[in-house]
């Protein structure tokens, strides 16, 4: 199933954890605090538990959303490059 996972973490070493922790699943960073891609329901799980491992006691807000495909797909994206002018 299509995921995003988004996250606010003042801690810079704890965010990069958190960070390290969404590759090492396969997700792709969309943005900076914002990871996309699939994981059956098993590796969500375990990767919240794993990203509730790697926060321990530090302050932060993580969600994770899972969306159907066609959902997914209906999504309206611009992603350009910067301008060189």
């Amino acid at each position: 199933m299509r995921c995003l996972l988004i996250y606010d973490i003042p801690n810079d070493r704890a965010r990069q954890k958190i960070a390290d922790a969404c590759l090492d699943y396969g997700l792709q960073r969309i943005q900076y605090s914002a990871f996309s891609g699939n994981l059956s329901r098993t590796h969500q799980r375990e990767l919240m538990t794993e990203v509730k491992r790697r926060l321990g006691k530090n302050a932060g807000n993580i969600q994770l959303f899972t969306f159907p495909d066609d959902i997914w797909n209906a999504r309206r994206v611009i992603d350009q490059g910067e301008s060189h002018e």
